[in-house]
């Protein structure tokens, strides 16, 4: 693998793991909701994130394909919360920008990626 590869890998994992981290206390500690229960906020925001968990730990391409598409609802919730103005918008912020993060190096892992594997298979 390149490091170029490398560095997309590691910038995933990294991403994945603050947006997860993000979800699990803006939601339990930082900012419960107040009407709606916390365990099923839980199950709705953070749960989803856990599909691919094992995929990406292994960098299996297809999983990294598809949690692109996985990171851009969690980019809505925080454009979402920023949007709202309610108090505190820095998790809105925090939850676009590790969003961003993980669509921009899951594509760019399974660009390059794709392109070492077709050289290689040539």
């Amino acid at each position: 693998m390149s490091r170029i590869t490398l560095t997309y890998r590691a910038a995933t994992l990294a991403s994945y793991f603050a947006l997860l981290a993000l979800l699990l206390n803006w939601f339990t500690w930082i900012d419960p909701p107040e009407r709606t229960p916390i365990s099923l906020v839980l199950i709705l925001t953070a749960v989803p994130l856990l599909f691919p968990l094992r995929g990406l730990l292994h960098g299996r391409l297809y999983t990294h394909a598809w949690t692109s598409f996985l990171a851009l609802p969690y980019f809505i919730l925080g454009v979402d919360a920023v949007a709202a103005g309610t108090e505190p918008t820095w998790l809105g912020w925090a939850a676009i920008v590790s969003s961003t993060i993980l669509f921009t190096a899951t594509v760019g892992y399974t660009r390059c990626r794709g392109r070492e594997l077709r050289a290689a298979g040539e």
